[in-house]
C-alpha cells in the first residue's frame, strides 16, 4: 500500500507550533494504522517546515525533505522546489501562511490546481 503523503507548506516565520501539531494529528488520525505516513516539506530550518519535521520525528513518520536549490535556481528556487513537491503528489496539503507568504500561498495554489485537497491556516 502506498504511503499517505501529507504535503506541508508554510511561512518561514510561522511561530505557532500547536496549530501545526494539531493539524497534523487531526489529518493522520483517521488513517489506518497499517498505512505508512510521509510528511513532505521544503526543509526550511525554521518556521512551518521545521515544526512539521519535529512532529514527524516525534511520531516516527517518514520525512521527505525537499530543500530549495538556491545555488542553481537563484530567486526561483523556492517556487521550483514547491512545484516539484506538488508534482510528486500528495493525499493532502496543509498550508500555514503568515503575513501573506507568497511562497506558501503559491505552493497551496499549485496543490489545489493539481487536485490535492488543501487546507489553509493564516496568521
Amino acid at each position: 500500500m502506498n504511503p499517505y503523503r501529507v504535503l506541508v507548506t508554510g511561512s518561514r516565520d510561522w511561530d505557532n507550533p500547536q496549530t501545526i501539531w494539531t493539524a497534523l494529528a487531526d489529518t493522520v488520525r483517521p488513517i489506518p494504522h497499517d498505512r505508512n505516513i510521509t510528511i513532505v516539506h521544503g526543509d526550511c530550518p525554521r518556521g512551518a517546515d521545521a515544526i512539521a519535521n519535529d512532529w514527524a520525528r516525534k511520531y516516527g513518520t517518514t520525512i521527505e525533505r525537499h530543500p530549495a536549490n538556491w545555488g542553481t535556481h537563484g530567486r526561483g528556487a523556492g517556487p521550483c522546489r514547491n512545484a516539484h513537491m506538488v508534482d510528486l503528489g500528495a493525499d493532502v496539503c496543509l498550508a500555514f501562511i503568515k503575513n501573506g507568504s507568497r511562497g506558501a500561498t503559491g505552493c497551496a495554489d499549485l496543490a489545489e490546481a493539481a487536485g490535492i485537497p488543501t487546507t489553509r491556516w493564516t496568521a
